[in-house]
C-alpha cells in the first residue's frame, strides 16, 4: 500500500501525539499478553517491593526513551525501508512499556516523573543520529539495544528471587531487544566510534540513578 507523505504540520503532531500517549500512564495498551500474566503474585517484603519497583521503574523509562529514539530516527531517516523498520520497532516496544507499566502498578508504584524529560532528550539524540545518515542511525539502534539487554541481564541477578512476575517481563524483554539489535545490525547498521558509545553509557547511568526513586 502506498502511503501519501505527511506535511511539516501533520508529522509534528503524529510525534505530539506518540510523546503524549508514551509519556502519559495509562495511554499505552500492549498487543501481546503480558509474559507475567499466567504467573501468581508472590508474597514480597516491602524491602523487596520497592527495590522491585525501583528496577522496573527503570525498565519503564528505558522504554519511554526507546519510544523516543525511534521516533526521533523515523522523522530523520532518510531511506523509506529504515523508517518503517524504526516505526515497526517502535510498535513492537510498545508492549514492553505497557508491561513495566503494569507490573509496577502491581507493586503499587508509578512510573518517574522524569520521563518527559527523558523523553525529550532521548527524541533529539535520535533525530540526531538519523540526520547523521542511515548506516550510523542503524548502528545507533544495534549499540542501543545491545546496552539495554546489558542493563535488563543485570536487573535479573538484581531483582528479588521471589519476583518471578517482574522477571518474566523482563525476560521476554530481553529477547525483544536482542533480535532488534540483530535485525538493525543486519540492515547494514555501522559500529559507533567507542567515544559515542562511552557516552551512551555514562547517560544511561544518570538515567538509572535518577529514576530509581524518582
Amino acid at each position: 500500500m502506498i502511503r501519501t507523505p505527511l506535511n511539516f504540520l501533520d508529522s509534528c503532531l503524529v510525534r505530539f501525539d506518540q510523546a503524549l500517549r508514551t509519556c502519559v500512564p495509562g495511554s499505552t495498551l500492549s498487543q501481546r499478553p503480558s509474559p507475567a500474566s499466567s504467573l501468581e503474585q508472590s508474597e514480597l517484603s516491602e524491602t523487596e517491593r520497592q527495590h522491585a519497583a525501583g528496577l522496573m521503574r527503570i525498565n519503564h523509562t528505558g522504554e519511554v526513551c526507546a519510544q523516543a529514539l525511534y521516533a526521533g530516527q523515523a522523522s530523520t531517516a532518510k531511506l523509506e525501508q529504515v523508517r518503517e523498520s524504526m516505526e515497526e520497532a517502535a510498535a513492537e516496544e510498545r508492549d514492553h512499556l505497557a508491561w513495566c507499566e503494569a507490573r509496577l502498578s502491581e507493586l503499587h508504584s508509578r512510573p518517574s516523573l522524569l520521563n518527559p524529560l527523558w523523553y525529550a532528550m532521548s527524541f533529539g539524540l535520535g533525530a540526531a543520529a538519523g540526520l547523521a545518515g542511515d548506516k550510523w542511525s542503524l548502528g545507533f539502534v544495534a549499540e542501543t539495544e545491545k546496552q539495554v539487554c546489558d542493563h535488563l541481564e543485570a536487573h535479573l541477578e538484581k531483582l528479588p528471587e521471589e519476583d518471578h512476575r517482574s522477571k518474566a517481563v523482563l525476560t521476554q524483554m530481553i529477547v525483544d531487544e536482542r533480535h532488534h539489535g540483530e535485525t538493525a545490525e543486519q540492515a547494514g547498521g555501522a559500529p559507533l566510534p567507542l567515544p559515542v558509545k562511552h557516552a551512551m553509557l555514562g547517560m544511561s547511568r544518570i538515567m538509572k540513578r535518577t529514576t530509581y526513586r524518582v
